[in-house]
C-alpha cells in the first residue's frame, strides 16, 4: 500500500488508478473526465454549494441529493488539511468536535450522480463523500476527493502512472 497524494488514507495506488479509469470510461473517455474536473475547478463558487443540487457543464451534469452550504464545504477543506492519517472523524476533546460531527452526519447520506450529456458516451457514475470504516474512523472517499477537491495535476499524475 502506498500513500497517494489525493488523500492520506493508505490505499493501493493501482485501486485508485483503476477507479479513475472506470469513471473516465463511464464518462466517454479520459478527456471527457478531465473536462469534468476542469469545469468543476473553474466554477466559482464551488459547484457543490449550488442550492439546486445540480451542476451543468458542456459535456454533462452532476446531481446530488441534498444542498450543501458554504460553511460545510469550508469545514470539509479544513478537516482534510488537518487530518494526519486521513481520518477526518473528530476527537471528542478537539475544538469544533460538534461542527465536524455535524458535517459528517450531513454529508454522509449525500450521493453524487455524474452523467454525460450524450448517453452514448457512457452510463456515468455515482459516488459518495465518505468511507466510514467504524464508529471512530471516517475517510474522505478518494474518488470524491479526486473529482471535487484535489488539484487536477494530482489526478492526472495518478491516472497516468504506470
Amino acid at each position: 500500500m502506498t500513500k497517494n497524494n489525493i488523500t492520506s488514507k493508505e490505499i493501493p495506488k493501482e485501486d485508485l488508478q483503476q477507479q479513475l479509469a472506470d469513471c473516465a470510461k463511464a464518462m466517454g473517455g479520459k478527456n471527457f473526465f478531465l473536462q469534468l474536473l476542469e469545469a468543476i475547478r473553474e466554477a466559482k463558487p464551488n459547484p457543490i454549494i449550488n442550492k439546486s443540487c445540480e451542476f451543468h457543464y458542456s459535456l454533462g451534469k452532476i446531481k446530488w441529493s441534498k444542498p450543501i452550504f458554504r460553511d460545510k464545504l469550508t469545514l470539509l477543506f479544513q478537516l482534510r488539511k488537518l487530518s494526519k492519517n486521513g481520518n477526518i472523524f473528530p476527537k471528542e476533546e478537539s475544538k469544533g468536535y460538534k461542527s465536524a460531527l455535524n458535517l459528517l452526519r450531513t454529508l454522509n447520506p449525500v450521493i453524487f450522480k455524474i452523467h454525460p450529456k450524450n448517453k452514448k458516451d457512457g452510463p456515468g457514475f455515482t459516488l459518495h463523500a465518505f468511507d466510514i470504516v467504524d464508529q471512530k474512523s471516517t475517510f474522505i472517499n478518494p474518488l470524491f476527493d479526486a473529482v471535487f477537491l484535489s488539484p487536477i495535476y494530482q489526478v492526472k499524475k495518478i491516472m497516468n502512472a504506470k
